[in-house]
């Protein structure tokens, strides 16, 4: 497994697309606290930019984050000194729990892993009976993705770009690509539901009088939209068998 403090440096500085950062990590805990109501325990995986924390603190009785990263524990302590939580400083692959979920947390975390079914198969084991596990990553297959590709600023629609290898990004998933992950983890998809439909680049938004607004309406839109969104969010529940 990798250094995780080797890619911390884009967590703990002011990010290049902090306006899509904000609107993407603060509106879909919103809809999973849609899908799901208040939880009494609730895991994350991974601090990020610390954008989701908060949220997933406020619908949650007790609030787990397992973090791999020093650099980013002691950022995020730094500047958030009001939660209450429990992090836990460790690999998701490695690191053990001492209870189990009513709702595990899988923020753009399946991007970066070395295995990612693997991971979702070891979180499995960590639901509590009625359990959730709520996955969003970001869409290879989104609009603006597809129109670099035919415009031929990608050779593939899968191809990882230069902000991905800063960020420690080892693929990108579609609906489908997922959705197998999923199945071979021993889920099945319960829902899913587009995060942030983009038309335009984010330097032509900005130069709209009415952007605020634009955004929201591309989020709320977008949820009807997956294939075409930035981001895919997926609701899994495990399978009754056993997987294999």
């Amino acid at each position: 497994m990798r250094d995780l403090d080797t890619v911390a440096s884009k967590y703990t500085k002011p990010s290049g697309v902090e306006i899509e950062n904000d609107l993407i990590l603060n509106w879909y805990p919103q809809r999973v606290l849609a899908r799901t109501g208040r939880v009494g325990n609730l895991l994350e995986l991974g601090l990020g930019h610390g954008y989701t924390v908060r949220h997933f603190h406020e619908m949650a009785d007790r609030h787990t984050v397992i973090e791999g990263s020093r650099a980013v524990v002691d950022y995020f302590e730094k500047n958030n000194p009001w939660f209450e939580g429990r992090i836990l400083e460790g690999y998701f692959e490695t690191c053990e729990l001492d209870e189990r979920f009513d709702l595990i947390v899988m923020g753009f975390v399946l991007e970066h892993v070395d295995d990612p079914v693997a991971v979702m198969r070891r979180y499995r084991k960590a639901l509590a009976p009625g359990g959730r596990l709520f996955v969003a990553v970001p869409n290879a297959k989104s609009m603006n993705r597809r129109l670099g590709l035919e415009m031929g600023l990608i050779d593939d629609i899968y191809d990882l770009n230069e902000t991905d290898h800063l960020l420690g990004h080892q693929r990108n998933y579609c609906r489908e690509t997922l959705a197998a992950d999923a199945a071979r983890a021993g889920y099945r998809v319960a829902h899913e539901e587009g995060i942030y439909l983009k038309p335009l680049p984010l330097g032509v938004l900005k130069t709209l009088d009415d952007m605020d607004a634009n955004l929201k309406a591309m989020l709320k839109v977008g949820v009807d939209f997956p294939d075409l969104c930035v981001a895919l969010l997926v609701e899994l529940v495990p399978e009754e068998t056993t997987c294999k």
